[in-house]
């Protein structure tokens, strides 16, 4: 025996063991467990029990069965690369070997030294730079590992951002397990968005689903183990312990929190939720419109559930500390403003609908003047300082509102063990009661005003299709105007009950959801939601709507912004019109809506023009801050623009400007961002024929991903006639050649895969039944919109098939066992020698790919040297591998070739390594930065000193290790037909490793025997 095959040899049986200590099973690769044969779907190391590998059925008994092994408690065999089996292919132009090598391809996790975005232009979105951003930024390297906060302003798209975001750690094995959180009232929404555009299904756990979960599972199994991806509520994970202790088992590939400012307060449920997964998963992103809350430390607390050495003082950082975490863009930013031309109109004016008082609302205007809120140095009746502006507020709302807090104070009152020191406010409380008591619709100017508007501007009626969006502050006002509405504006019988939905806190999550769908689909009769302030954050109302009336108007810029952006969003088909309805009064000193709220409107809608957003006006960031300061100083007699523009703490001290960092880093965003060019950012062309290839389809608009076919709809169909020769019959499948719709009955395997789609999706459109399918974005896009119409289901019928959809994905999959264990075909082709197409991977500790090659290599005998490229797919088509090449099914003895193989695994192995450090450069410079800022942590607590260790061996863990992993796909053989020395008759020569001018791709020198 040789020294090369001796060495060879050495290389086979580390690698179907532990590779110097470490078990490396990387995604894609076929193992042995049981005597079965596994496809690995992903691995991750283990504190006790070795590897931990997520695995799908290969062979006969465990076909497509779900799995997962452990290193340490099953014997995990990955085959030997020396071992692989030659064998023909006789499948007509070798169409079995070709969907073999680009199933390979594709199964294979990108490497983490892959910056670019692999997918961006194959889903059902706009092809918009900014949007793409957060996405490079996660993967850019600035940080340890992908972990944002999206902070874009009301309407840009954060639920595009992220789920690109998603797109591309799946499509780097780093996106296996997914934990999404948010509020309760947008799960639906978010699931549906991620779906629909990205076929990235996530198991909805609202309080539905998890009792659905419950009745499935064994007694106190996690639910969470149960499925892979996952959406739930924040209310349900926060309030729940035996969640928290459920959540402390699992490790997650990536979290993502939507509203993550509702975490920002250290110690609530909410906080110590964020806490509790933060350590616990790689990836982390969260997303709010409003993450600063005026206060640096609690910011700081935000961004270090991101990083935990990012910010070195929670009272002195800047933002330059942080913009490796943070991304801020408003609508009026450069490059936003210049891409969404045409694709967002822009907002009218805001306007104030005037509404004099009715001779009984003076009279109560001129109770609240002369007892609640006297002027001129006056004493008001309430002890309370702020209860009499509470008491504004309800009346300015309506006259329910009124006389629901005046009763809950009256109750308050009469609680009290001293009664005299309330004596004079319970007389006034009781005289403001009677004053209200007998208030009807006829004696309320907004509601009279509020009926006109609708019927004779906006056009709201039994008649007509548009639909309004009504917001008050107040749940007693929504539920008064339900019932009073409908028969003003000239509904009857039926439709006056499904005219008008009323949405707020107080629902339950699915009635929340419920309201938000019904109003954003076309064909169903609602034409007015009632809502409260629960509605605006994070919910679509633009859909069907571009009409908003503030029937009460908050107090706090930040909360009409909120409020305008459910309907001013990227999609908006039509200028955004908003109207607000002011009660006015002539009592003199009475505090109408000319005093307060009519003043906001216009302070919010100037800085939207001039700033693209109004959080940073009064330097406060909360909606509640805001409000409780405008009304302690119009307490001390100041005016709204007054208070509006009080500088606010840490103005004047030391610490002046430390309030304001985050306005200096919004305007740097754009400044200092990378412009790089994305490949294939023209996102195709939609009105191409059916079946033409996208630009995310074809090899030249993205390189970050080698393939041999020209779109995913070539391969797609090439495998359905490999797999399913007789699909016709067997799958019932029937293609429109004219639209590219595909319908077929899903095999049993494909519909167990099925089973993470959303459920009420699978049932509504009967996907067990019969999938419609398409690769047309203009068809995905219309059946979209179509569903948009429809009362019947929000769910498209027709599915868009990008690489994540579960279609392709079980496909690659039937493709990949197509050939048995362990054997990779002979081609005949092109070359003027035999090539050895391998595959080669370098893994870190956690076992994810850092380094993936696909290179072609030979080994000649009379010069004992080996050649190697890696620049496989080039190689390829130098080589004439494709779909108009001939097979012409001539017998070849696989011995000689099986016999080389010692040889070109070592030759394959020694390219590799000398070309580790160069390729491992773009991963080590970023983790030694990190280190170095780790070192100059301060955190002198034993907590702070164990959070360093553990994140300096994190860092340690993702550089690569141990040796490649080695596996032979397919050998090229020259055809004898040809003769290598003269060509092929057509002005070309067989390829040849050892002439550089043969072929347009990288070469290596020769590597010598060892």
């Amino acid at each position: 025996m040789t020294a090369v095959q001796t060495s060879a040899e050495q290389i086979g049986a580390e690698q179907a063991g532990a590779t110097s200590g470490q078990d490396q099973y990387p995604a894609g690769a076929l193992v042995v467990v049981r005597d079965e044969e596994w496809l690995v779907r992903s691995s991750m190391p283990t504190s006790e029990d070795g590897t931990r590998i997520e695995v799908t059925g290969v062979s006969e008994f465990v076909r497509d069965q779900e799995a997962v092994f452990f290193s340490g408690l099953d014997r995990i065999e990955l085959l030997d690369p020396g071992a692989t089996r030659l064998v023909m292919d006789d499948s007509p132009n070798y169409r079995r070997s070709r969907l073999f090598l680009e199933a390979v391809l594709r199964r294979t996790a990108l490497p983490q030294s892959e910056r670019r975005l692999a997918l961006a232009d194959s889903f059902l979105m706009d092809p918009l730079p900014y949007q793409r951003r957060p996405a490079q930024l996660a993967l850019s390297g600035a940080n340890l590992r992908p972990r944002l906060l999206i902070a874009d302003v009301v309407g840009l798209g954060k639920t595009l951002e992220i789920g690109l975001t998603l797109a591309e750690l799946i499509r780097r094995g780093r996106g296996e397990r997914i934990l999404v959180v948010t509020p309760q009232h947008v799960l639906e929404q978010f699931q549906h968005e991620l779906w629909t555009r990205f076929a990235i299904p996530l198991v909805r756990l609202d309080s539905v689903g998890i009792e659905r979960i419950q009745r499935e599972i064994p007694a106190g199994r996690n639910p969470f183990t149960s499925f892979k991806r996952v959406i739930v509520s924040i209310d349900t994970l926060k309030n729940t312990d035996q969640y928290q202790h459920h959540l402390e088992q699992i490790r997650w590939d990536a979290v993502v929190i939507d509203e993550s400012h509702n975490l920002i307060n250290r110690g609530s449920l909410r906080n110590q939720l964020a806490r509790t997964l933060a350590p616990r998963t790689d990836a982390l992103i969260l997303a709010s419109a409003t993450p600063h809350n005026g206060d640096a430390r609690s910011f700081a607390e935000l961004i270090r559930l991101l990083d935990p050495v990012a910010i070195r003082d929670p009272e002195n950082y800047r933002a330059a500390d942080i913009e490796h975490l943070f991304i801020r863009r408003t609508k009026i930013s450069p490059e936003v403003r210049e891409q969404m031309k045409g694709q967002w109109a822009d907002r009218g004016p805001s306007r104030s609908v005037h509404c004099p008082a009715t001779p009984a609302e003076e009279r109560i205007f001129e109770e609240l003047a002369a007892v609640w809120l006297p002027g001129d140095g006056g004493t008001s009746v309430s002890a309370v300082p702020l209860f009499p502006y509470t008491l504004l507020k309800s009346f300015l709302s309506s006259p329910a509102a009124l006389r629901s807090t005046v009763s809950a104070r009256i109750r308050t009152l009469e609680k009290k063990e001293d009664q005299r020191s309330a004596e004079a406010e319970l007389a006034a409380l009781h005289r403001l009661s009677e004053l209200a008591a007998g208030l009807t619709e006829a004696d309320s100017a907004k509601f009279a005003a509020l009926v006109r508007l609708l019927r004779e501007e906006i056009g709201v009626g039994p008649a007509s299709e548009t639909r309004v969006v009504v917001f008050s502050e107040r749940v007693q006002t929504l539920e008064w105007l339900a019932g009073v509405l409908p028969a003003a504006l000239g509904f009857r019988g039926r439709a006056a009950r499904d005219c008008v939905r009323v949405m707020h806190g107080g629902l339950s999550d699915e009635q929340q959801m419920d309201r938000v769908e019904e109003f954003g689909l076309a064909d169903t009769p609602v034409r007015v939601l009632l809502t409260g302030d629960v509605a605006s954050e994070g919910v679509n109302l633009h859909r069907q709507c571009h009409q908003l009336v503030h029937y009460d108007v908050p107090w706090s810029l930040i909360r009409i912004e909120q409020r305008n952006g459910r309907i001013d969003r990227y999609g908006q088909a039509h200028p955004p019109e908003f109207r607000a309805l002011i009660l006015t009064s002539e009592v003199e000193g009475a505090k109408d809506d000319t005093v307060v709220a009519e003043r906001l409107l216009e302070r919010e809608d100037e800085a939207h023009r001039s700033l693209g957003t109004a959080e940073a006006v009064t330097g406060l960031y909360r909606a509640e801050a805001e409000e409780r300061s405008l009304i302690q100083d119009l307490l001390r007699g100041r005016t709204v623009d007054e208070s509006l523009d009080t500088p606010r703490s840490g103005a004047d001290g030391p610490d002046a400007g430390l309030d304001d960092f985050l306005a200096d880093f919004f305007g740097s965003v754009d400044a200092t961002a990378e412009t790089a060019e994305i490949p294939g950012a023209d996102g195709g062309d939609e009105s191409a024929p059916a079946g033409t290839p996208s630009s995310a389809d074809r090899d030249d608009a993205s390189p970050v991903l080698p393939r041999l076919f020209d779109s995913t709809a070539h391969f797609v169909d090439e495998a359905l006639r490999e797999v399913y020769p007789d699909a016709r019959d067997r799958l019932e499948l029937d293609r429109d050649q004219q639209s590219g719709l595909i319908s077929f009955r899903p095999p049993a395997e494909l519909v167990h895969r099925l089973k993470a789609l959303p459920s009420d999706y699978l049932r509504e459109q009967r996907l067990r039944e019969r999938l419609l399918v398409t690769f047309n974005r203009r068809l995905a896009e219309h059946s979209l919109q179509r569903a948009r119409q429809s009362s019947t289901s929000s769910w498209p019928e027709i599915s868009l098939l990008t690489d994540l959809h579960p279609v392709v994905d079980w496909l690659t999959d039937k493709v990949l066992v197509g050939l048995g264990r362990q054997e990779a075909p002979m081609i005949t082709a092109n070359v003027a020698e035999p090539v050895y197409l391998v595959q080669g991977v370098y893994s870190n500790k956690l076992g994810r790919p850092t380094v993936v090659k696909w290179m072609g290599v030979s080994w000649r005998e009379a010069a004992g040297e080996g050649l190697a490229v890696d620049d496989m797919v080039t190689l390829l088509r130098r080589a004439g591998i494709g779909p108009a090449m001939a097979n012409k099914r001539g017998y070849r003895d696989p011995e000689p070739l099986r016999a080389g193989l010692p040889r070109v695994l070592e030759t394959a192995e020694a390219f590799l390594n000398a070309h580790r450090d160069a390729w491992d450069e773009p991963l080590r410079r970023p983790v030694e930065e990190y280190k170095l800022r780790l070192g100059a942590w301060e955190q002198p607590t034993l907590g702070g000193e164990r959070t360093r260790e553990r994140l300096a061996d994190l860092a340690d863990s993702l550089l690569t290790t141990g040796r490649p992993l080695l596996r032979v796909l397919a050998v090229l053989v020259p055809d004898t037909e040809t003769d290598t020395t003269r060509g092929n008759g057509d002005g070309t020569r067989p390829v040849s490793l050892s002439d550089p001018s043969s072929a347009a791709f990288r070469h290596s020198p020769p590597l010598a025997a060892l």
